[in-house]
């Protein structure tokens, strides 16, 4: 009994070592991408558990052997992506390196705060509406800049981010922000912020050509002078995203809605910001066209005509109606 028993001991020695070996040694993992998510504050043993329940390891016993006779190393929290089979080594030193995920996330000119809480949530980083209550209550990262801002819409500077899923929604904005206290420094703007980026955000909505963006703005400018209502399009949309009754397009209705941001009913600028100007928008806003125009309306043809009387107005928006009626019959 005796000799059966070491043998059986020794049986289990040598399985308990081939089976840690091949956890040690043979590569794990899935062949395409596999995201896994790991909390903070999570135990080595949590840790090895989620990986062989994600697949990403043999043995999650192998994993703590490894742990355990190789420094006890901290483990970084995060998601990590899986997408080939590596040795258990690799995987281990990733989580010592914290070799987190990064989400890509394109944020465009002219994205308001609606835009962006959506894209953030496209890309697996939270909640649409989490971080809309964010921007609507964390106004003190811009009160420096902006005392009267009523959101951070605005000062969400558009670029190109590199988000994780470690960084909070309070995180994500305060990037933007600094992004956008980053490209003021660099064209020169430093006081005005309100008016500025209230007039840029405008400005980004109306025309997507770079070189028309200072006439747009002129046009507004000498709007307000002669106490003219801005009248713009893209304000009254504004009005109607916040009070939830954007259909898609403009209805009479909204132009009748009383909105502080339509610009239809109300005279001067809205509020605040419509939108998130990139730098052309903000430079327009600074240093408008010296012009006496009041009016613009598209040509058809991605620009626009501009002019200084209503008669000559009218003109443009008959050439704009028959543009548009020739396209439609070709």
């Amino acid at each position: 009994m005796i000799r059966l028993f070491f043998r059986l001991v020794v049986i289990g020695a040598i399985v308990a070592a081939a089976l840690l070996a091949c956890g040690l040694l043979l590569p794990a993992g899935p062949n395409q991408q596999k995201l896994v998510q790991l909390k903070s504050g999570s135990s080595a043993r949590h840790i090895a558990a989620e990986l062989k329940k994600a697949g990403v390891i043999h043995s999650q016993y192998a994993f703590l052997f490894w742990h355990y006779t190789h420094g006890h190393k901290a483990l970084k929290a995060g998601e990590y992506e899986f997408d080939h089979p590596a040795r258990l080594r690799d995987v281990y030193d990733r989580l010592v390196r914290g070799d987190i995920y990064v989400h890509y996330v394109i944020i465009p000119e002219g994205y308001n705060i609606f835009d962006i809480a959506h894209a953030l949530e496209d890309a697996g980083l939270g909640r649409h509406e989490d971080f809309l209550q964010v921007v609507r209550t964390d106004v003190a990262l811009v009160r420096d800049l902006d005392p009267q801002a009523p959101t951070l819409e605005g000062y969400l500077f558009p670029d190109t981010y590199r988000f994780t899923r470690t960084q909070s929604m309070h995180d994500i904005a305060a990037v933007m922000v600094h992004r956008f206290r980053q490209a003021a420094h660099e064209i020169g703007l430093n006081q005005d912020f309100h008016s500025v980026v209230t007039m840029a955000s405008i400005v980004e909505k109306e025309t997507a050509v770079d070189t028309e963006r200072p006439e747009v703005a002129s046009v507004f400018y000498n709007r307000l002078q002669r106490h003219m209502a801005l009248s713009t399009d893209p304000t009254v949309i504004y009005a109607a995203l916040l009070n939830d009754r954007y259909r898609g397009t403009i209805y009479r209705s909204d132009l009748q809605y009383d909105s502080a941001y339509n610009t239809y009913k109300h005279q001067g600028l809205p509020p605040g910001p419509i939108s998130n100007p990139g730098k052309a928008s903000l430079l327009a806003a600074m240093h408008p066209s010296n012009t006496t125009y009041l009016y613009f309306v598209s040509d058809n043809q991605g620009h626009h005509r501009f002019s200084s009387t209503m008669e000559e107005h009218a003109r443009n928006v008959a050439a704009y109606r028959r543009a548009v009626a020739q396209s439609v019959n070709r």
